[in-house]
């Protein structure tokens, strides 16, 4: 007769085995109700865009540059400077729907009527660290999933051969490390996979021994592992690790057959900038995330390409030139990869978001040529295109210097639960159990900013 250690065992096992996130982490897996919105293209714009310099034209603030701010500033605000400073940019409507958009951004322009372009976003941190851990995770601690894995946690993989979350880096890693793109507590299948802008994106990819070794290899651990569970009852780790060896094997194909465009027609080159040298390495980034979303990739975020003599949107000094040189690298790819999904019939199923951690301040910080603009998580502006949001659509407002938000705030929290709730889900539901309670990407907090939804 079994003991009741055994029938404990025995028990936990059955679950064990039913339960498909362990069993098979990327399994495909049913939302909450029907999603608009498979895919998500994260265009992170790594130190902050200036919202009064992009999206947000501010005509009081030309007016009154160089005068003091005549509003109250938080207490705990950044920048020491109460001097107004205007935009160095001209702004020009775009589309039917007359967008304001920055000379810096002329190819996104002509994408307005697919824009939803949100002015009143809000963010808890204006130091960089903290700010991007809170942007991707909704806290500014280290430790907490990223959007990207929860998604994938919540969704799993359609693409067999690929991870279902990937971050494509073009030479900089964001302040926080790889963290920002972590699974946190939850189990590391989840986590996001660095592809590096390189010959060889992926770091061991090459296979160095025979397809036939390795998989002798991979059927003798499996085999190994699986006695393991059925002595010892369910181990997480080891199933996830497994898992991953498997996935790891399979890479070794779909990798090399991702990363060679070679297949891809003159025109496609051109329309992401890879004929130009200033748009090239970003323009490439472009073009594989519409490679992975073609093959059912959950999640690809884009990191800002690394421009010599600018730390990434960061421009503490010489704003001009920073923001214009980010821009111009940047800009022509983006347009192309809108373009490229709309033409594919991609975009309807595919959200891009396109924002930084927070903005920068209206107020001048330096003087002269090298003057700059201060963190700002006060007022900021993003853009979604696609995956189920109204086109074409400003949404929000900030008061006549772009310092505070005068209308319709929309928190990162709100944010997180509207992309969720495009992937289909109730972001008060999808949970998972850490540290005594469900916890869920937007903590406590979060509301669904129905007025974008299309």
């Amino acid at each position: 007769m079994p003991s009741r250690r055994d029938f404990l065992q025995l028990a936990a096992t059955a679950l064990y085995a039913a339960d498909q996130r362990t069993v098979e982490p990327l399994a495909v897996r049913q939302s909450h109700f029907r999603p608009r919105a498979r895919s998500v293209v994260f265009l992170f714009m790594d130190g902050g865009v200036s919202q009064v310099d992009s999206f947000d034209p501010k005509p009081r603030l030309q007016k009154d540059s160089g005068n003091p701010l005549p509003l109250a500033r938080p207490k705990l605000v950044r920048a020491e400077s109460t001097t107004l400073l205007g935009s160095p940019y001209q702004f020009k409507r775009y589309g039917q729907c007359g967008a304001d958009v920055s000379e810096m951004f002329p190819h996104v322009g002509q994408c307005a009527d697919d824009l939803c372009i949100i002015r009143s976003m809000v963010a808890d941190h204006s130091e960089h660290t903290a700010a991007n851990y809170f942007m991707h995770s909704g806290s500014g601690l280290q430790g907490r999933p990223s959007m990207g894995a929860w998604v994938t946690y919540g969704l799993g993989s359609p693409s067999r051969n690929l991870p279902g979350y990937i971050v494509l880096d073009t030479g900089m890693i964001p302040p926080g490390g790889l963290d920002i793109f972590g699974s946190g507590f939850l189990p590391a299948s989840y986590q996001g996979s660095l592809f590096r802008n390189r010959p060889v994106p992926v770091a061991d990819i090459l296979p160095k021994d025979p397809p036939q070794r390795q998989r002798a290899k991979l059927d003798l651990l499996r085999d190994l592992d699986r006695r393991a569970l059925d002595h010892y009852g369910p181990v997480t780790e080891m199933e996830a690790a497994v898992a991953n060896y498997e996935l790891a094997f399979r890479m070794q194909g779909a990798v090399p057959e991702l990363t060679d465009i070679s297949s891809e027609t003159e025109t496609t080159r051109k329309l992401y900038g890879l004929d130009d040298p200033a748009t090239e390495e970003f323009g490439r980034s472009c073009l594989l995330a519409r490679r992975l979303v073609e093959r059912g990739v959950r999640f690809v975020e884009l990191l800002s390409p690394k421009r010599e003599g600018f730390d990434r949107w960061d421009q503490h000094a010489s704003l001009r030139d920073g923001h214009l040189t980010n821009a111009k690298a940047t800009d022509k790819p983006i347009a192309g990869l809108l373009r490229d999904l709309k033409s594919r019939g991609l975009l309807d199923e595919t959200l891009v978001l396109w924002s930084g951690e927070f903005g920068r301040s209206p107020t001048a910080q330096g003087s002269g040529d090298k003057v700059g603009r201060d963190h700002h998580p006060y007022a900021f502006t993003c853009w979604m295109a696609g995956g189920g949001v109204k086109g074409g659509l400003t949404y929000g407002s900030t008061d006549d210097f772009g310092f505070y938000v005068a209308e319709k705030r929309v928190h990162v929290h709100d944010l997180h639960a509207t992309i969720l709730h495009l992937l289909g889900f109730d972001h008060k539901r999808l949970t998972y159990p850490f540290s005594g309670r469900e916890v869920r990407l937007t903590d406590v907090h979060g509301e669904i900013v129905q007025s974008i939804l299309a």
